[in-house]
C-alpha cells in the first residue's frame, strides 16, 4: 500500500485527491494546506475540467498546515505537490531531502535555475520526481502521438494546437494573476501545448511567437510557430482571457500525408480521423484521463514496475526553456533558437 500525502487542497489538490482514492493499493494518508477553509471543505476548487468538485470527507485523513510537518509525522511514501507554482521546487526538494516520491505539478518550476535544483535533488535522494505534465497521458494526445509515430498515415504536414480559458476573469485578484507566482498564461497553460509539441515531434530549432500584452506587462493571448528542419508547420495558440460563458477548450488539428486527425474538448466524439480513402472515424482511446493515468503511472514507477517513458525532468525542463524562449520571442519581436 502506497502512503500518499497532498501538499496543497485547491482545484488541483482535490484532483489528485479524487485521482489517489480511485487508486487501487494507494492510501491518501494526509493532507496539508495553509488555508483552514481548503481542509475544513468550504473552499472547494473551481478549475477547468470536472472532477475536482463537491465535499470530502477527511475523517480518517491527518490534516497539517506545514508541509516538513506532514513529512516528519506522517511519513509518506509519496507526496502531490499541487501549491501555487512559486513554491514548486521549494516543497519538491524539501519533500525529496525527507525521502519521499513526489509528483509536482506543472510547471515544473518558474525558472531554469529552480528546476535544475529540483533535478539535483530527485538525483540525490534517489527518488521518483515526476511533473505533471498530463496531457501526454490524456488519452486522445496519446492516441494522436500513437498514431503520428506509427507513420501509417505519412509524415506530418501540419499541426495546429489550441488552449483557451477564461482564467483572467475567473482567478482575477489571485495568485493566477500574479505572473511571479503563476508564470502567468504561457508557462501556467500554454505551456501544455508546448510540453506536448516537444513530446510530439522533439526540440524545435527555434521559436517565433507573437502576444497580446497585458497593461501589467504579462501575456494575455500568444501564438507560437515551432521551427523543424523537416519543414513541418507547428503552430500553437493560447489564451485565457476568454469570457467565461465560453469557459475552456482545447483543441488539435494534424495534417498528415493520407489522414487528418481533430480533435475538440467540447465535441461529441472529441476525436475524429479523416483518412484519404474510405470514411471518418472514431479511433478506440484508453478509458480515462490525464489526471488518473498520470498518477497511475507514477504510482507504477515508484512500485518498480516496468513503465514506458512517458515523461522525465528532464524533458519538463526543456519545456520551460521553450517556454521561456517563447516569452522572450514576444518581447524582441524576433524568433529565438533552442536547438
Amino acid at each position: 500500500m502506497i502512503r500518499v500525502g497532498i501538499v496543497g487542497f485547491g482545484f488541483m489538490g482535490r484532483m489528485h485527491y479524487r485521482c489517489w482514492k480511485a487508486l487501487e493499493g494507494a492510501d491518501v494518508a494526509a493532507l496539508c494546506d495553509a488555508n483552514a477553509d481548503a481542509l475544513l471543505g468550504s473552499g472547494k476548487g473551481q478549475g477547468n475540467i470536472a472532477g475536482a468538485e463537491g465535499e470530502v470527507d477527511l475523517r480518517d485523513v491527518a490534516v497539517y498546515s506545514d508541509p516538513e510537518e506532514l513529512f516528519a509525522r506522517a511519513k509518506p511514501d509519496a507526496v502531490s505537490i499541487t501549491v501555487p507554482t512559486h513554491l514548486h521546487a521549494a516543497w519538491t526538494i524539501k519533500a525529496l531531502e525527507a525521502g519521499v516520491h513526489v509528483l509536482c505539478e506543472k510547471p515544473m518550476a518558474l525558472t531554469l535555475a529552480d528546476g535544475k535544483r529540483m533535478m539535483e535533488a530527485a538525483e540525490k535522494s534517489g527518488k521518483v520526481l515526476q511533473i505533471g505534465q498530463c496531457i501526454r497521458f490524456w488519452p486522445e494526445y496519446a492516441k494522436a502521438k500513437e498514431i503520428v509515430e506509427s507513420g501509417a498515415y505519412g509524415r506530418v504536414i501540419s499541426a495546429t494546437f489550441q488552449r483557451f480559458s477564461a482564467t483572467a476573469h475567473k482567478k482575477k485578484g489571485s495568485w493566477f494573476s500574479d505572473e511571479r507566482q503563476s508564470g502567468g498564461m504561457v508557462f501556467d497553460l500554454h505551456i501544455h501545448d508546448t510540453d506536448f509539441i516537444q513530446y510530439l515531434f522533439g526540440v524545435p530549432a527555434s521559436v517565433c511567437s507573437h502576444g497580446a500584452v497585458t497593461p501589467e506587462g504579462g501575456l494575455s493571448h500568444l501564438v507560437t510557430r515551432y521551427r523543424y528542419n523537416d519543414g513541418k508547420l507547428v503552430t500553437a495558440e493560447g489564451g485565457w482571457s476568454m469570457t467565461p460563458s465560453f469557459g475552456f477548450e482545447m483543441k488539435f488539428l494534424i495534417v498528415m500525408e493520407r489522414a487528418v486527425l481533430s480533435f475538440e474538448s467540447k465535441r461529441t466524439p472529441t476525436l475524429k480521423l479523416c483518412p484519404s480513402e474510405g470514411e471518418a472515424f472514431v479511433p478506440q482511446i484508453e478509458k480515462g484521463d490525464g489526471y488518473s493515468r498520470q498518477i497511475g503511472h507514477f504510482a507504477r514507477t515508484i512500485r518498480g514496475e516496468a513503465v514506458p517513458q512517458v515523461i522525465t525532468p528532464g524533458q519538463a525542463w526543456t519545456s520551460l526553456r521553450i517556454a521561456e524562449a517563447e516569452r522572450e520571442s514576444v518581447r524582441k519581436g524576433t524568433h529565438v533558437d533552442i536547438a
